[in-house]
């Protein structure tokens, strides 16, 4: 993740990142940090999220694996088209996805996953994508900390970059 990050930043490309429910509000977490670290990120959705193209990297979150979500493919094959580079983070080892620049597998409990014991009780503690979830959380934090000594900023620089309209 860092490299992709780092090459897009080097291209002075922007960085769009995607993901549904709690998926995404990991994702916009992660793009609230690169913005604090300066660089050019945005979420779909978001009112002022530019139009993606080359140089640009795309980060999407599609936790049960490819094509568990319209929304994720449909933006995957945008992208695709208008020349973006495309990561896609999942907790599903897949071979090949066509379309995939680079593929991010966090190993841990999905929605997918979470189903019933022929007793009746749920297989692991957490509810349904919980663990995926927390799990990207922890990855994108030890993200940061990497890309923030590799672009020399410091916590100052970032605290810098926070609003001050909270």
């Amino acid at each position: 993740m860092v490299r992709e990050i780092g090459a897009a930043r080097d291209r002075d490309g922007q960085i769009v990142l995607y993901g549904v429910g709690r998926e995404g509000l990991m994702l916009k977490a992660l793009a609230m940090r690169l913005f604090h670290l300066g660089l050019k990120a945005s979420c779909v959705g978001d009112m002022s999220a530019p139009r993606i193209g080359a140089g640009d990297l795309l980060i999407c979150s599609a936790g049960p694996g490819p094509g568990s979500f319209a929304t994720v493919d449909g933006i995957l094959r945008v992208a695709n088209r208008d020349g973006a580079r495309v990561m896609l983070l999942t907790a599903q080892r897949v071979d090949d996805i066509a379309g995939v620049d680079s593929l991010v597998v966090l190993p841990a409990r999905t929605m997918a996953d979470d189903v019933t014991s022929g007793s009746g009780d749920v297989a692991g503690i957490l509810p349904m994508g919980s663990v995926y979830e927390g799990a990207l959380f922890v990855l994108f934090e030890l993200v940061v900390l990497e890309l923030r000594a590799k672009l020399g900023e410091s916590v100052e620089s970032m605290r810098a970059r926070h609003t001050n309209l909270e």
